[in-house]
């Protein structure tokens, strides 16, 4: 993946709270059921139970003495700059999944309502409820933000084996916004108290989350900055990185290396080979009206 050095990013789209732990007395409560995520609530359990979650991760290392917004309008400008450091990267991809998802609802009348992602470290306040680092990237639809802390990488190679590469950031971003659009659908009400199983209403959620994920990489390298002109380039390499990522972060691959056993019966997210077909899905058919996972044979 590469972000197109003259591309002009949007910085108004991601607010930067990285230095500040939001307020929390004592560490807080992580993000109840509200709130969506690529990892979401078994990430917590997993992490907590292992004594490993819920305590602030400190400030980002690219800015060992904290970061203002300020800081990130000045040093976020270009592609050139989301080539070279991790929260411009992440700016350069919310504005390329918005972009794309801002087109495709204007094929169908329909009008894209652009949100905030939310860069903080440790802890933070969301409309869903205290959150810590420990939940894992996710969206709040009660305040209509996407949450995230950029430590969660790391984590995403060191505790859950993935590969790396920058478009497994891409595939994590575009999943959280894929419940953005959810929201905008009125889809997440299909989901009610249907929340565990491998048959599960959340379940269903997800993997469509996956698959939105998909239809944005499969688009991607056709969106376009203010100016028109074009933001980044996808690779084959860059899918497969996307795919690994998402078999990182599958119930079953987590449980089993943290639990030592699998139990479907618990699962909010899907398999790591279901996380992979539906994101596989997407890309292949660059078609948000593949995704009908609450139809279809998971």
């Amino acid at each position: 993946m590469t972000f197109n050095d003259n591309a002009d990013l949007d910085t108004s789209q991601v607010t930067d709270q990285r230095g500040s732990f939001g307020g929390i007395p004592g560490g807080g409560f992580t993000v109840g059921g509200g709130g969506l995520g690529i990892i979401g609530l078994i990430l917590y359990l997993v992490l907590n139970g292992l004594g490993g979650g819920g305590q602030p991760s400190g400030v980002s290392p690219e800015h060992p003495g904290g970061v203002s917004a300020d800081d990130l309008a000045q040093e976020c400008r270009t592609g050139a700059d989301a080539n070279a450091r991790t929260d411009c990267r992440i700016l350069g991809y919310v504005n390329s999944v918005q972009s794309y998802w801002s087109q495709a609802f204007r094929q169908t009348g329909r009008r894209y309502q652009p949100v905030d992602t939310v860069l903080f470290t440790g802890q933070t306040q969301t409309g869903c409820g205290p959150a810590t680092s420990a939940v894992g990237p996710f969206y709040c639809p009660s305040d209509q933000l996407v949450y995230l802390d950029l430590g969660f990488f790391d984590e995403l190679r060191t505790k859950f084996g993935a590969r790396g590469g920058s478009f497994a950031q891409g595939y994590v971003v575009a999943h959280e916004y894929g419940h953005h659009v959810q929201d905008l659908l009125g889809t997440m009400d299909r989901v009610g108290r249907d929340r565990e199983g491998p048959e599960s209403g959340s379940v269903r959620l997800e993997l469509q989350a996956d698959c939105y994920a998909g239809v944005w990489a499969n688009h991607a390298s056709k969106t376009t900055d203010r100016q028109g002109r074009p933001l980044l380039t996808v690779t084959e390499q860059d899918i497969n990185d996307g795919l690994d990522a998402a078999a990182a972060v599958g119930d079953d691959r987590i449980q089993k290396e943290f639990q030592g056993r699998v139990n479907p019966e618990t699962w909010t997210h899907g398999s790591s080979a279901q996380r992979q077909k539906w994101f596989r899905e997407g890309w292949s058919s660059g078609q948000p009206n593949a995704c009908d996972t609450f139809s279809s044979p998971l």
